[in-house]
């Protein structure tokens, strides 16, 4: 089996298990993340990116609210083209958002861009080593190993417990997790 057809395979899998949960169960995580104490700190004034939630990915929406409440400036990306760094345009929970390039919602192009210090990125997959599985884009590989030759990004997978699998064959453009937030556990894989 080659590594794609693999990875093609894991990422199935994981997203069966993850489509398997009810509304009820997806919002209750949410929530139960945004209670749990985070392994970084929030310090006014750094920016701390998101996601919209697309394709039943645990929604970020309840721990960015807390971040803002900390100080934090929020960005959300926007899509720019297949091979390209992410933008990340401000964002706050009242603004409306407008369907970008790949129908995910985003930001308004007017918005200003920001460099997030802090990096919430969604997942189909992960593992005890940080490293994941994506939609197979590259978006956030490419993005963070863009960002960080300018400054440090600390990248937060965010996940149901359910997307842990046992190993992912990591390629050598995959850019590995400093943690993994999920309703259940906190996974640090800086050391």
């Amino acid at each position: 089996m080659t590594a794609s057809a693999s990875k093609a395979d894991l990422r199935a899998a994981a997203l069966a298990k993850r489509d398997a949960l009810s509304d009820e169960q997806r919002a209750d995580a949410a929530q139960a993340l945004a209670r749990r104490k985070l392994p970084f700190e929030i310090i006014p004034g750094m920016v701390v990116s998101g996601y919209s939630p697309i394709r039943n990915e645990i929604d970020p929406t309840p721990l960015m609210r807390k971040l803002a409440e900390q100080g934090a400036k929020l960005a959300l990306p926007a899509v720019m083209a297949r091979g390209k760094s992410l933008a990340f345009r401000a964002w706050s929970p009242d603004d409306r958002l407008m369907l970008g390039a790949l129908g995910i919602l985003e930001p308004s192009p007017a918005a200003a861009e920001l460099v997030p210090d802090i990096m919430l990125v969604p997942l189909a997959a992960f593992d005890a080593g940080g490293h994941r599985i994506g939609y197979g884009a590259g978006h956030y590989d490419f993005t963070l190993e863009h960002l960080r030759k300018a400054k440090a990004i600390t990248a937060v997978g965010m996940a149901f417990g359910v997307q842990q699998i046992k190993a992912v064959r990591a390629l050598p453009h995959d850019v590995a997790l400093d943690y993994v937030l999920t309703e259940k556990k906190v996974f640090d894989f800086r050391s």
